[in-house]
Formats: C-alpha cells, structure tokens, sequence
C-alpha cells in the first residue's frame, strides 16, 4: 500500500509542485492549505506529515505541538522561512522530526521524507521486536535513556525527545568519546547524503545541548570538535 502524506502549504505553486513530486515518487498526497482542513484530513491517519510554519489561521509550531500533547506520534517534517538557529530549535522543540529551510532543494526534501518513512519503519519494527532491556538503558550524568521504552528521564521527569533525536543520540552513545564528522551524522542517522546542509546537524545538536546539558553555552557532554563535527562525552570527569 501506498504510504499516506499530508502536506499542509497555503502558497498554492508550491503545494502544486510538491503534490506533483510527491506523487510521481509513488505517495498518496492529500493537500490541506489551512490547519482547519488539516484537521479535518487527519480524522484518518498518516504515513507523514509535511508542515509549514506560517498559515492562514494559524501557527506549524503550535499545531505540531498540540498534535505530541495528544500522543500523536506521526512523523513531521516542518517547512519555515526561518531559518535561525532559536526558530529551528524552537520547531524540534515543538516535536518535529526534521525540518527544512526555504527555499530547498527537492530531491533533498524527497530524500529527507523517504528517510523518515524508513526510520519510521525500523521503529515500528523494533516495538515488536523482543525486548533486550540491560542492552537499551543507557545511564550519563542524571539521565536515564531507555531505548527500549523510547524516553529519556530525568529523576522523575520525563523529558520530550523525538524519534530522530534518540535515533542521533543512540549513535553518540554507540560511538562516545569518538570524534564523528557531520556528514558522517547526515548519512548514518539522517540516511541523506553526507552533501547535503550540514547545518542540519548544527541545530539538532543546539537542541541536544539544551535538553542534556547544566549549561548549554558550556558543554561538558556534546562538545565541538573544530573542523570536523561533535563528540559525546558521557563522562566529563574522566576526561
């Protein structure tokens, strides 16, 4: 079967030609210009969801975020104008997966959907998969990640993190006090090639700095290696 996208756009040329792509790569698209037809579009479910920020009778970001205190979980792939490090951040925040700067190139916004289809797929799968508890818990500093629940804790919080950033944090811990390049992050965890905007890398890691570390300005555990990428530490003090 066909994967289901909804693809929520006001500006009428580019929904137009996304749908168009969209649907020559195989995806059944349904098109909503507003969040009111959004709304009513997702009283069945989807596959995944294409999301502007800015719209006619209201705000992506909220509405993102209304959909996660819902226990929606459907994958979200967020289209802005702004591009700022604070508005991305502030769009994963929210619960987006990916996001995307425009204007974009399209094979790199079909790539970035066909990536989080197949994580999504994986992640499907793993829930069903038999559980290997002592292998998934993962414990740094006062942080509990439990993979196999798919939440990290913080004494008795729980912190909201998306499927895609325990997928990059996953791959820190598996590869920790390792330098690792950004493309290396972009192919391995975002599945895209490593030449595409390495910035997306940059801001996922602005948004692991604020949810794991005492001071984000000063990181003890998600550090910068100049010229190449990150590494993590999960134990500062032994370093």
């Amino acid at each position: 079967m066909n994967k289901r996208l909804l693809l929520v756009e006001d500006e009428e040329h580019l929904a137009f030609t996304l749908e168009f792509n969209l649907q020559e790569e195989g995806y059944a698209v349904d098109v909503a210009s507003s969040l009111g037809q959004a709304r009513a579009l997702m009283r069945t479910p989807y596959d995944l969801i294409v999301l502007d920020v800015m719209l006619p009778d209201g705000n992506g970001v909220a509405f993102c975020a209304s959909l996660r205190a819902q226990g929606d979980h459907t994958p979200i792939l967020m289209l802005t104008a702004k591009g700022t490090s604070d508005d991305i951040v502030t769009g994963l925040d929210a619960g987006a997966d990916d996001y995307m700067t425009k204007p974009f190139a399209l094979q790199e916004l079909l790539g970035r959907i066909a990536a989080m289809l197949r994580r999504r797929h994986w992640d499907l799968d793993s829930e069903l998969a038999p559980s290997t508890s002592k292998e998934n818990l993962f414990v740094f500093g006062d942080f509990v990640v439990d993979f196999d629940a798919h939440e990290v804790r913080q004494d008795d919080r729980v912190l909201d993190v998306t499927e895609l950033e325990l997928r990059l944090l996953r791959f820190f811990i598996d590869n920790q006090n390792k330098a690792i390049a950004r493309q290396t992050l972009l192919s391995e965890v975002w599945h895209v090639s490593g030449a595409n905007n390495t910035r997306t890398v940059d801001n996922f890691l602005v948004r692991l700095r604020r949810l794991f570390e005492q001071d984000p300005a000063r990181p003890a555990h998600f550090l910068t290696v100049r010229g190449i990428g990150y590494r993590f530490v999960p134990n500062p003090e032994q370093h």
